[in-house]
């Protein structure tokens, strides 16, 4: 199933994409024959290695967004616990930039009126933007951990994350049109769409039976043994 000869001539196969290397015998082989099946370790190939590599691509969006959110939370949680002392140094600044006028400017418009509006937020609403981002961070940590390692249990906590934020990123949409939006909802409705389909939760296409059984053909012995040639 793995190792021809012919003419002199040894077919080695590869157990993974099915390709045949011819090479010379092994002058000092270790073994005189090979190790019996179950010895082997046989590499994932087929549905079951593509699924892993979606899997992990998402895993490592997931687990970007996870450092992003958790450093947003912190650096809320920061600035709620120091904010009087940041918010008498952000008007020094203006009003040293400014030339004295700039606690007006600050009020008034622009990028200045941005950061101005800031330290007009409670100091609990800072923690509960804060406490928010982090919970939010701690499940996209959670979905980059569950897809990493292919857990059935991260597919779904997964889908149903993306269901929940469609509705928001779609009115989103409304507000105004940018091709990070369309990206991010373009994105996130494909990986709903695979994972509905594809790995075929809530009982889709036999579910996870069916899921095992469709892999099993293309993983194992008896897969390398149906595409072996004959002989």
């Amino acid at each position: 199933m793995f190792a021809l000869e012919s003419d002199g001539i040894r077919w080695y196969r590869c157990v993974r994409c099915d390709s045949w290397l011819p090479l010379p015998p092994p002058e000092k082989p270790k073994y005189e024959l090979p190790p019996e099946q179950d010895e082997i370790d046989l590499p994932l190939r087929g549905r079951a290695l593509r699924d892993k590599i979606v899997l992990r691509i998402i895993a490592v969006d997931r687990a970007i967004h996870f450092v992003v959110l958790a450093l947003l939370a912190a650096a809320i949680f920061m600035f709620a616990s120091h904010k009087l002392a940041l918010r008498a140094f952000y008007f020094r600044v203006v009003n040293a930039v400014e030339g004295g006028a700039g606690a007006h400017t600050a009020s008034a418009h622009g990028l200045l009126h941005s950061f101005a509006e800031i330290f007009t937020l409670r100091t609990q609403t800072l923690y509960l933007l804060g406490s928010g981002a982090a919970g939010y961070a701690a499940l996209e940590g959670a979905e980059a951990v569950g897809l990493w390692f292919q857990r059935r249990w991260g597919e779904y906590l997964t889908f149903v994350a993306n269901l929940l934020f469609l509705p928001y990123e779609s009115y989103e949409l409304t507000r105004s049109i940018t091709v990070l939006k369309v990206g991010a909802i373009t994105v996130n409705v494909a990986i709903v769409v695979y994972l509905l389909f594809a790995k075929r939760l809530f009982g889709l296409r036999g579910g996870a039976e069916g899921e095992e059984q469709a892999r099993a053909r293309d993983v194992g012995w008896e897969a390398l043994e149906r595409t072996a040639p004959p002989g």
